[in-house]
């Protein structure tokens, strides 16, 4: 925006600040003048670069916590697993255990008692 002169007119670029001072005047050294320091805009810098951070900050808590989220749900279905596949292996245990289970088991081996007469059956006809 093109700053104004006091009478209204448009005025060229160096022109007067909000605080009235003049900017890019020459100094009595022969130079410009070093325009002030703008706190208002060094203000809302640094206000910018405090709410980025904060974003940040939120963001990769927010990003932890469900990557967390999503590790205890495949956890949780693993002990899920892990349950049925203890019981199923319990009840197994628990036939395999068992006399007459052992009993056939070691038959379908070609184990006999102590004391049996073991017979061979030959010539039988195909089923």
């Amino acid at each position: 925006m093109a700053a104004r002169t006091a009478s209204g007119a448009p005025g060229h670029a160096l022109g007067r600040t909000r605080a009235g001072a003049r900017v890019g005047a020459s100094a009595p050294g022969g130079g410009l003048a070093l325009a002030g320091v703008r706190w208002d805009r060094l203000g809302r810098l640094a206000l910018l670069f405090l709410l980025a951070a904060l974003l940040y900050l939120y963001l990769s808590a927010g990003i932890h916590m469900l990557s967390k989220w999503s590790q205890d749900r495949r956890n949780s279905a693993a002990v899920v697993a892990l349950g049925r596949e203890h019981a199923q292996l319990l009840r197994q245990h628990e036939v395999l255990a068992r006399q007459a289970t052992l009993e056939a088991e070691a038959r379908q081996l070609g184990m006999i008692k102590p004391g049996e007469q073991p017979f061979i059956a030959t010539g039988l006809p195909d089923n």
